[in-house]
């Protein structure tokens, strides 16, 4: 088995209960479950600003299926849940990313590990180090001091993780 770490996120159609939807759902995914998440919480978007704030969690996984595998049952939930791809950044009801697995480093376009842009970004940084604090991902560095050095303004905490 091998820890992965997904980001989600949503902004249409009650995304609270998306999220919260798609975390349970994620439990499904043959070979893989659920070590534990964040909190929700609410963030301003980023890149198109002309659109709800999203609601954004964190997921570690286990999971038996290699990377390629793992991101395509991502890509067939958000499918599930409605996901139209009209723009870049655009509002969604679903938005899963394969954060990081297990120290797995790739640059093929499909399907770079870690996530290129996940240490730049509170709305990841801020639930992952609710529920990976202190540890150090290969290729990313300590997840603690990232989210720290991150501006978390406008970020809210709305629940207490389960």
């Amino acid at each position: 088995m091998t820890l992965a770490y997904v980001a989600l996120g949503s902004n249409l159609e009650h995304p609270d209960r998306q999220v919260s939807a798609a975390l349970a759902a994620l439990a499904g995914i043959a070979g893989t479950r659920v070590l534990r998440h964040s909190s929700l919480y609410r963030t301003a978007p980023v890149g198109y600003a002309d659109q709800p704030d999203f609601i954004n969690a964190v997921a570690a996984l286990d999971t038996a299926l290699p990377p390629q595998a793992l991101l395509a049952e991502l890509f067939a939930l958000e499918q599930r849940f409605g996901r139209q791809r009209s723009f870049r950044n655009a509002p969604r009801v679903l938005d899963l990313d394969l954060l990081y697995y297990d120290g797995v480093m790739s640059s093929d376009p499909n399907m770079i590990l870690p996530h290129p842009r996940m240490h730049e970004r509170a709305f990841v940084m801020a639930p992952l180090a609710e529920i990976a604090a202190g540890q150090t991902l290969a290729g990313i560095g300590d997840v603690s001091e990232l989210a720290a050095s991150l501006d978390a303004g406008g970020i809210v905490r709305l629940d207490e993780a389960v």
